[in-house]
């Protein structure tokens, strides 16, 4: 079989076969956190804080959080625990009026007897995992908790958990279930809830205190000082500190254990750029993770198999989202060819089917089960479910794009996750500040999201309609996470409290600074009517390519798959006759002349070729046919037509993806790209002026 139709093939089953492997240790992990029995007995088992309470550390790590920063330290020191015994670091990197506001919340607690202090960096050397390691020099006692901005702790948090420690020497980490305090802010939310819970109530259970390795997530844990020593601390080599440390600790013996019935509360991300960068992070740090510590474990005797094995599961699990855009994109190249997928008629059916039971089915199923105590809860994560699906879906080119930046060295700064302290579900953030712009990562989405809407009517106009809800869903999820990404951008219309927020100061102005100039709450900013104007072009060149792509595919794709289909069945033709008719509707839709492979052109793929062929097995047809029926040189004629009729479909499937990327389509994208990144760019640039207003 000639053309690339074999090759993609086999490339597609390949991913499936890796994306199953995937999925079915996630269920895997379902039946491990239904049976982890030293889990079970370890949260069973009473815990008593001694009398002399040890000393702990709370660390705060912070940067530019004016919005939560008072939140979390007035949380943090309600905490049920004598003063005398707690030890509360505000690590502030902050390069804004961030730093003006802890600096007074500090010294307010300070004044009432707490023990806190606030520890600021200028050069954020390290980020997080920097502030965390230079507080390190400076903590007191036994134990560390850590909380991030976005979290509230309830007063009874630390007693609640840190009884555990004193049933086990060898206990380096506690990880605390993360709640949710906007989960009902929006699908986004939502998606975003449905998705750390399964994390925690079925990956972090079923590797609670085994031998499988269980990741710290950063904040809502307390940790055990003696064994971030023993692990070597905080390494600022990659984005996720909290998964490097907590490998070392467990390759060097130490335990975790997670407490899915100690919950701390946290403000979700309610921006999609927000929620994208977090993405993006955790993505590129799991692979980066992956590239230091894999091959240790796996070298290491004394880790048992199956640990290695979810090991590299858990720290190459991203590799999933560049493996899944691979597949989106050659499948419906596949439904193009008219590729032979199946050799049986009803093996589609199964395939839908086995979709379905481990896909969406599987997963609800889990759901139902893990909230079977509370039905509205089950149903509610069940119709969270779908959101996720559509933001999983989307968020694929994000997390592509942040593996590729992990494998190929590329070293980012850590950006932080813009919190806006939302809470209810009318809370607005558009008009804070620290909102994110749109990143180029978006066109890759809006991409991807036409190519859906194709694969869609490929689909269909091919005749396997049946494939169609499989195209859909991913393409549903393009769309939602670029609209959002351009309607919850830093260009929509906003009104700021003033430069630097409700903290914005007097500016002198004038020969002596007589007068001033004040930043008031009043101040508006909007867009012009030319960022207006720039939207509404980006969306009129997006339609303009879809239309260009359906038109394209209506003149040029599809006489071609109606050619290839003629041809399917001219090769079943049993007489002359009916051969001759199927060859003649197909040369009717074969191009005259031209050869798709423009770069290094093969005769196969020549028009002219193929439609001098085609006259050629229609003289034979036309000779055949006053013949013997059935006599032996009838046959042989029949015989030799319906090979010939196979090599030139084979020829003509061998076409097809050419002609996707030919030399005036790949123009036409490269334009039609380009004048979007234009627009986009200007309208970045295009930012407006803040008025001010002179008192």
């Amino acid at each position: 079989m000639y053309g690339p139709g074999p090759f993609l093939y086999v490339i597609f089953l390949m991913i499936g076969w890796i994306l199953m492997l995937y999925t079915l240790n996630f269920y895997y992990l379902v039946y491990q956190s239904r049976n982890n029995i030293r889990h079970n007995k370890k949260i069973r088992q009473k815990t008593e804080l001694p009398t002399n309470l040890p000393v702990v550390t709370i660390q705060l790590p912070l940067y530019n959080e004016k919005y939560v920063a008072k939140r979390l330290i007035d949380a943090v020191c309600r905490t049920d625990y004598p003063k005398d015994k707690l030890h509360i670091q505000v690590l502030d990197d902050s390069d804004d009026d961030t730093v003006d506001l802890i600096k007074s919340i500090v010294d307010d607690y300070r004044l009432k007897g707490f023990d806190i202090v606030c520890m600021h960096r200028t050069d954020r050397s390290g980020y997080k995992a920097g502030a965390l390691k230079a507080g390190m020099k400076h903590a007191k006692g036994e134990f560390v908790v850590i909380f991030d901005a976005d979290f509230i702790p309830p007063p009874w948090f630390l007693k609640r958990a840190l009884g555990h420690f004193f049933t086990d020497e060898k206990l380096g980490l506690v990880q605390c279930k993360w709640g949710h305090v906007n989960e009902n802010y929006s699908t986004l939310t939502e998606a975003q809830a449905v998705s750390l819970d399964l994390h925690f109530l079925i990956e972090q259970k079923a590797k609670s205190f085994t031998h499988l390795y269980m990741n710290f997530n950063g904040t809502a844990g307390i940790w055990r000082t003696s064994c971030i020593n023993d692990a070597g601390g905080w390494h600022t080599t990659t984005l996720v500190e909290d998964l490097d440390l907590s490998y070392r600790a467990q390759m060097k013996g130490w335990k975790c254990l997670f407490l899915e019935g100690v919950e701390v509360d946290a403000e979700l991300p309610v921006q999609m750029n927000a929620a994208k960068r977090q993405q993006f992070r955790w993505a590129k740090g799991s692979i980066q993770v992956a590239l230091k510590l894999l091959s240790d474990v796996m070298l290491n005797r004394k880790v048992p198999a199956d640990t290695k094995v979810q090991a590299f599961i858990q720290l190459t699990r991203h590799v999933v989202n560049p493996l899944f855009l691979a597949q989106f994109l050659i499948f419906p190249m596949l439904l193009a060819m008219n590729y032979e997928l199946y050799t049986v008629g009803w093996a589609p059916l199964i395939s839908v089917f086995m979709y379905t039971m481990m896909g969406p089915g599987g997963y609800l199923l889990v759901i139902s089960q893990t909230w079977n105590g509370d039905a509205s809860m089950w149903r509610e994560k069940a119709r969270q479910f779908f959101f996720l699906m559509f933001f999983s879906s989307g968020i694929s080119v994000n997390n592509t794009v942040a593996v590729f930046d992990a494998v190929f060295g590329k070293k980012n700064e850590f950006l932080r996750t813009p919190k806006f302290g939302i809470v209810n579900k009318g809370d607005d953030w558009r008009n804070k500040e620290y909102v994110l712009p749109f990143t180029k990562t978006t066109l890759l989405e809006i991409f991807f999201a036409i190519y859906g809407c194709i694969a869609v009517f490929i689909s269909l106009a091919s005749g396997n309609a049946i494939f169609a809800p499989m195209m859909a869903v991913p393409t549903i999820g393009f769309i939602y996470v670029a609209y959002l990404s351009i309607v919850h951008s830093s260009l929509r219309k906003k009104k700021t409290k003033g430069l630097r927020g409700p903290y914005a100061p007097t500016i002198a102005t004038g020969k002596h600074g007589g007068g001033s100039t004040t930043m008031t709450a009043n101040v508006t900013q909007t867009r012009t009517v030319n960022q207006q104007m720039m939207l509404a072009g980006v969306l009129a060149f997006l339609v303009m390519g879809a239309g260009i792509a359906y038109y394209g595919y209506q003149t040029t794709m599809y006489p071609i798959n109606k050619a290839i289909g003629f041809m399917s069945r001219a090769q079943t033709a049993q007489t002359p006759e009916q051969l001759a008719e199927y060859v003649g509707l197909t040369k009717d839709l074969t191009l005259a002349k031209g050869n798709p492979v423009w770069l290094f052109p093969t005769p196969r793929t020549d028009f002219a070729l193929i439609r001098e062929n085609l006259d050629g097995i229609l003289l034979r047809a036309e000779s055949t046919s006053t013949m013997v029926p059935h006599s032996e040189q009838y046959n042989i004629a029949m015989r030799d037509m319906h090979k010939s009729v196979m090599a030139l479909n084979f020829n003509l499937m061998e076409a097809v993806p050419y002609m996707y990327i030919s030399f005036n389509n790949i123009v036409m994208a490269g334009l039609w790209v380009a004048a979007v990144i234009a627009i986009f760019a200007a309208m970045r640039k295009a930012r407006p002026r803040v008025q001010l207003k002179t008192v």
